[in-house]
């Protein structure tokens, strides 16, 4: 029976569905800590999480079992103990699980019991829920193991302090949301702990899948609601706690020494982080060389193109600018300005001789029209063939540069600049674009492989946005002011309010009329969009998920 115990972090970075990848990162940890007594990893730290539907593959699980019974036998060397997040079955159900790895074995397996099944969690489409976990002993400590939405309600926790638990070992698969880990923090693992008396080390994982990310933020936190560690975000990280036994009246309690203390990265570098992070493992995890997109010469390509340079290096960034006879000697300077501070490559390729080959093609069955929306949308596919076309011959991914103002209204051309791979700017709205940009211009990002200094012109940011699909273009002709539309939108979309409730707030019927209308006729777009990270509460894709052919509006 111990009265200290060494207990490591590893807050690490995932491939889903890579078994052996997996497994070498857990096993390089357990090696570089040898004095550990137990090394606890994110949950299914094994098979990757999520990992959706791809766990509806028998052979999967029957690998991941075979896994987890070779790492299993690794602790027969006497050395550190594992806690490894995996997928069980049994009596012919599928669970999310925890297994501790001791002495040669697998001396312990609980079981996740609160499945979530919201916002971007389905997990009831796969595991079924275990029964309430009871603690595990460990070298004389009551381990108390709840995992991941175990502690966002209280039932788990209380049921393993009644029956003994001393210390809550937390494993999670928790993505970003914009002021999640605060929530994390102070509204569920603090209150865990002091309602039961008893601390919490809460563990994450870090890196992007697909289009979520998960910032890691790991922590301890003490019965009494103080922060004894707080681990980097954005990074992998791995801390050894030491805790020790002492004597609280007629019996004892474990504590864990004061460790690491990290500034986790506030607002907006938390979301740029989260941009960075996403491309790098989505351009990385996939293979591709690097990533092309177009330089315009305004504010969505800009960032989109310091966040490409941040993530994967000035030297895998292609920029390529695309002028018609209504681009700027403005954008073109800023265009090359932004290229220039970034350090990336920039080729032009007009799209002029393509515009007048439509013209000429398409001239029979326009006579008698005016040009209009279907002549700027050609160009805007010319663009994005173009870009294409560059992505296949050489291989990098093609970055699309829309945000989600746009996207939700549909002030964006489908199979033209919504074309490519992925899009960091997916669920950033305009406003959101502009706060971004106005603090990578003066700051440089914790995980950035950018430039120091300025990442664009200032004019880029202050000057009016334009699509310059025809002359003297802004995006005001079409559209509210952003700071008006972020703010309808954010109603309608994020929190799901009517038109009512947002006239009520101060907005103009007309205009908000006008906006659901927008919205609901461009889900068909949005269906057909990259993938994009998500930042907040209501993304599109994972978690708003609206059918295309509806009939219900909240205004008239």
């Amino acid at each position: 029976m111990a009265d200290t115990l060494r207990i490591t972090l590893a807050q690490l970075n995932q491939s889903v569905g890579d078994l052996a990848a997996n497994v070498a990162a857990m096993l390089a940890v357990r090696e570089s800590n040898p004095d550990s007594d137990l090394i606890v990893y994110p949950e299914l730290m094994l098979i990757g999480y999520p990992p959706e539907d791809l766990i509806m593959k028998p052979a999967l699980i029957e690998r991941a079992a075979a896994e987890l019974e070779k790492l299993a036998k690794v602790t027969a060397d006497g050395g550190p103990a594992m806690l490894v997040g995996s997928v069980f079955v049994r009596d012919g159900d599928l669970h999310n699980g925890v297994a501790l790895l001791e002495g040669g074995r697998i001396a312990a397996t609980r079981f996740k019991y609160e499945l979530p099944n919201y916002g971007t969690f389905d997990e009831k489409r796969y595991f079924m829920p275990g029964p309430l976990p009871e603690p595990v002993l460990f070298k004389g400590a009551m381990l108390g193991l709840p995992i991941c939405e175990d502690i966002w309600h209280p039932d788990v926790c209380r049921h393993l302090a009644d029956l003994g638990a001393e210390i809550f070992i937390c494993i999670n698969g928790s993505p970003y949301e914009i002021d999640k880990d605060v929530l994390r923090i102070d509204g569920v693992a603090k209150r865990r702990a002091i309602d039961t008396g008893i601390p919490l080390a809460y563990l994450n994982r870090v890196g992007g899948q697909d289009e979520i990310v998960f910032d890691g933020a790991s922590f301890v936190v003490g019965p009494e609601g103080a922060l004894w560690v707080q681990m980097p975000d954005w990074e992998e990280s791995v801390v050894t706690t030491v805790w020790t036994q002492t004597a609280v009246g007629s019996g004892s309690r474990w504590r864990c020494e004061p460790g690491v203390d990290h500034e986790l990265a506030e607002h907006p570098e938390d979301i740029y982080c989260a941009m960075v992070m996403a491309l790098r493992d989505y351009v990385n995890k996939n293979r591709f060389p690097g990533v092309v997109l177009g330089l315009s010469g305004g504010i969505d390509s800009a960032i989109c193109a310091a966040i490409a340079v941040d993530a994967l290096g000035a030297d895998r960034v292609w920029c390529v600018m695309l002028p018609s006879r209504y681009t700027s000697q403005e954008s073109l300077e800023d265009a090359e300005g932004c290229a220039d501070m970034l350090g990336v490559r920039l080729d032009t390729v007009p799209i002029a001789p393509a515009v007048d080959a439509f013209d000429v093609m398409l001239a029979p069955v326009f006579t008698g029209k005016q040009p209009d929306l279907p002549e700027e949308n050609i160009q805007s596919r010319i663009r994005g063939v173009t870009l294409m076309a560059l992505s296949n011959k050489f291989g990098p991914m093609l970055v699309t540069t829309g945000n989600k103002s746009e996207m939700s209204v549909g002030y964006a051309t489908i199979y033209g600049d919504m074309n490519g791979g992925y899009n960091p700017l997916k669920d950033a709205y305009k406003t959101t674009v502009f706060a971004v940009s106005e603090w990578r211009n003066t700051r440089r990002p914790k995980i950035g492989l950018g430039p120091d200094g300025p990442v664009m012109p200032q004019r880029i940011i202050t000057k009016p946005p334009s699509a310059e699909l025809r002359p003297d273009q802004k995006d005001s002709d079409s559209l509210p002011p952003y700071d008006v539309l972020d703010a309808i939108l954010q109603g309608l979309v994020e929190n799901e309010k009517s038109v009512d409730q947002i006239v009520a707030e101060g907005h103009d019927r007309a205009t908000v009329v006008r906006v659901e209308r927008l919205l609901n006729l461009a889900e068909y777009k949005r269906r057909q969009a990259p993938p994009g990270v998500k930042l907040g509460a209501r993304n599109y894709g994972r978690d708003r998920r609206y059918p295309i052919t509806h009939g219900f509006r909240t205004g008239t």
